[in-house]
């Protein structure tokens, strides 16, 4: 009797969603990440109602889909996902929703020669592109025609929106390389928890490192934070960075182990990775990565 009342409240949820989806006349759209949902918001415009089910701090490596989040995936008219096996955990839930409704891969796309295949992803492409504003621009083509698709009436709209989005980003592409610039050479050097900066690096001329890999399923080992420490040493590196959504204490680690060896390194400041902050500015994408140059500027130059 637990289990069918259960089922039954459920069901009347995801009743609920949709009714008041149909009564609002918006589309209801469900993202993975901030970033995407972000991207949804600023085309979709009023004609849309976007839900992010990975909030701010949330690693999407090993997010796993909740029963709620299961209801609003089946009560939306539109999902739209990062791809490039990001949501590693969702991808088997994301295929079965695939079979009834419209769900998007927003990287789709991003041409596979502008993307970064690292030998230990087996073949797979690196999917943080998000870092590299110009390739993320790339995707908002996607997103307007997922939603002129649905709502052929406000078709131009979309597009339109799209357009002027795109040369925003270009825009904000260009600020990005100039205010890097601003670093010596030899100080250009990102290390970080996580190696989610390749995109960062190759677009805006760093060299990045993570203590761990691409992936933050599995943890770092004492091997790699000792390989980071001597790397620190040996180039004099001033500052390291934590991520809002990777847990602090392996930078931390390499901080110590700095110390240990007779060197000094600062945390030069948290960077917003694979989720967007909480409040403004770093609530949207633009917001998120500005505070992140600003963050890498003060610190390395």
């Amino acid at each position: 009797m637990r289990i069918a009342a259960v089922l039954v409240a459920a069901a009347l949820a995801a009743g609920c969603n949709n009714a008041d989806g149909a009564r609002s006349g918006k589309i209801n759209v469900v993202a993975t990440t901030g970033m995407v949902a972000d991207l949804a918001r600023v085309i979709g415009g009023e004609q849309v109602d976007v839900t992010a089910l990975m909030g701010p701090g949330v690693d999407p490596h090993i997010y796993k889909a909740s029963a709620r989040d299961l209801d609003r995936l089946r009560a939306a008219q539109l999902i739209l996902y990062n791809g490039r096996h990001l949501e590693g955990r969702m991808g088997d839930v994301l295929i079965k929703v695939a079979r009834k409704k419209p769900v998007v891969a927003v990287t789709e796309a991003i041409p596979d020669e502008k993307l970064l295949e690292p030998p230990e992803l087996d073949g797979h492409y690196d999917p943080h592109v998000w870092f590299d504003v110009s390739l993320w621009a790339e995707t908002t083509t996607v997103v307007a025609a997922a939603l002129a698709e649905l709502d052929p009436a406000h078709a131009a709209l979309y597009h339109e929106r799209a357009r002027v989005y795109k040369t925003q980003l270009l825009d904000l592409h260009a600020d990005v390389k100039r205010e890097l610039a601003t670093i010596p050479r030899k100080r250009r050097v990102l290390l970080t928890s996580h190696d989610a900066f390749r995109y960062f690096g190759r677009a805006y001329d760093l060299e990045v490192r993570g203590v761990q890999g691409i992936s933050t399923v599995d943890a770092p080992g004492v091997k790699d934070i000792q390989e980071m420490a001597d790397l620190i040493g040996q180039r004099g590196i001033k500052a390291i960075f934590v991520e809002s959504s990777v847990p602090r204490k392996a930078i931390e680690a390499v901080q110590i182990w700095v110390r240990r060896k007779g060197h000094d390194v600062v945390i030069g400041g948290t960077l917003f990775s694979d989720a967007m902050g909480d409040k403004p500015p770093t609530d949207t994408y633009v917001g998120m990565v500005r505070a992140n140059v600003r963050t890498v500027v003060d610190a390395l130059r």
